[in-house]
């Protein structure tokens, strides 16, 4: 499911009215403002640290604390942090790697104010991801990889992931899953979304008929539903990420990002009870040598750990008392009416000081996660491939609506729209154009 939980009605950047055509008063308009850019100043210090142990050499990690999205300007600096755990070869984990926060940034509009920016960076992961895995096709074809990207600005962290590597979140006693396992055994939806485009999933077959080990697709035998690359085992396996975006309190929080090696020994509680106290470093050697203790250097097994710290010294981001819960977020909808009170719409500006859900959705069709809401779309420029960002004609553009599975719901004319070859990508991940033939499951597996 989709949400996106934002102040009042009207344009994210700060736009004069709301949705129900009311003006907003200049001194709240100016209020919000100061309250942006306050917020905006509260950058907690981070913290990370890196551990890996190796098996065959295919966990690669991506390390970026200081980025500018645009060059010169400290003010718009994020950091970007990423994992990829490849699989048949190292070549799709390296490629990701290398090119797909310049992709993320390509898919982003220029000279955007920084909550227009994290507005509209949702979708542009998601498109930044299917572009990297498109151009990958032209590099190789058998090699694949899991991706968790996380992008961290201010107090706000945003995770794209696909595949079985995960992050985690713990924040005021708390913990909270920023991933999701994209392993067949973990989703029948994702089983009957690849079956009916066509895929073959089932267990590996042995003498006698017997069915052992995890559910695959098949041929490959891939256990995974969403990677980066396996161009050989059919488009049905997506680059379309789950991508979730949460602000944390000022209290900060301790995020984990892991590879498979770490999670199939260890749970998110256990992993962060045995580290618990360390510095980053510390705490990512821990964690490594605690799950390679448990199961056994089976596989690589890699971990980042990135502290974000309340800044000394500053009163707004002393730490507030823990909240009780069970990991739940809280989803802040608000809704202005005329009558609130000057104090009031102060209020209504305000960020809570909790650990807030702003968006997430994992649905894999490209015709909804292309897609946004206002103002979010009107962000984006409407004669581009809302994926590899080439400039279109009008007449040149094919509508990321067309051939939709609803029909009476078309929008053969409506944005965004996409070039020729990103089209077919897009028909061939929803089964409309097969990629491939399918082949026995008696084939070996990949990962």
């Amino acid at each position: 499911m989709s949400t996106r939980s934002r102040s009042g009605q009207g344009n994210v950047g700060g736009g004069g009215s709301t949705a129900g055509g009311s003006a907003v008063p200049l001194a709240v308009l100016l209020r919000r403002e100061v309250v942006s850019e306050r917020t905006a100043a509260e950058r907690p210090e981070l913290q990370h640290g890196l551990f890996s142990q190796a098996k065959k050499g295919e966990d690669f990690v991506f390390l970026k604390p200081d980025c500018e999205r645009l060059p010169g300007v400290p003010s718009s600096s994020f950091s970007a942090f990423g994992l990829f755990d490849g699989h048949n070869g190292n070549g799709a984990a390296i490629y990701t790697k290398e090119n797909l926060l310049n992709n993320i940034l390509g898919a982003v509009p220029a000279d955007l104010n920084r909550e227009d920016w994290l507005a509209a960076l949702p979708r542009a992961m998601v498109a930044a991801f299917v572009k990297t895995d498109k151009d990958f096709q032209t590099v190789a074809r058998s090699s694949g990889t899991t991706v968790t990207f996380v992008i961290i600005d201010g107090l706000v962290v945003t995770v794209a992931s696909v595949g079985d590597s995960r992050c985690v979140l713990e924040a005021e006693g708390s913990i909270y899953q920023l991933s999701s396992d994209h392993r067949f055994d973990a989703s029948k939806e994702e089983v009957d979304r690849v079956t009916e485009a066509g895929g073959d999933v089932g267990r590996l077959n042995v003498v006698g008929g017997a069915e052992i080990g995890p559910l695959r697709c098949w041929p490959g035998g891939l256990c995974l539903s969403r990677t980066i690359g396996d161009q050989d085992v059919g488009e049905f396996i997506v680059p379309v990420p789950l991508v979730k975006q949460v602000k944390l309190s000022t209290a900060g929080g301790r995020l984990i990002i892991s590879s498979d090696g770490v999670w199939d020994a260890l749970t998110a509680e256990q992993a962060l009870n045995c580290s618990r106290g360390l510095p980053p470093e510390a705490a990512a050697e821990q964690i490594v040598k605690e799950a390679v203790h448990s199961k056994g250097l089976r596989d690589d097994t890699t971990c980042i750990v990135v502290d974000l710290v309340p800044e000394k010294g500053n009163p707004a981001m002393s730490a507030p008392k823990k909240q009780p819960g069970m990991g739940v977020f809280k989803n802040m909808f608000r809704k202005k009416t005329s009558s609130d009170s000057s104090s009031h719409a102060d209020r209504e500006y305000m960020d809570p000081d909790v650990v807030e859900e702003i968006f997430e959705d994992e649905c894999a069709l490209l015709s909804r996660r292309l897609d946004s809401e206002y103002p979010v779309r009107n962000m984006f420029k409407l004669f581009i491939c809302a994926i590899c960002q080439v400039e279109l004609k009008p007449n040149q553009g094919i509508s990321v609506h067309e051939d939709s599975s609803q029909p009476g719901n078309l929008r053969r004319w409506d944005g965004p729209f996409l070039c020729q070859s990103c089209q077919e990508k897009k028909e061939a991940m929803e089964g409309k154009r097969r990629s491939r033939d399918s082949s026995s499951r008696n084939s070996g597996s990949s990962e």
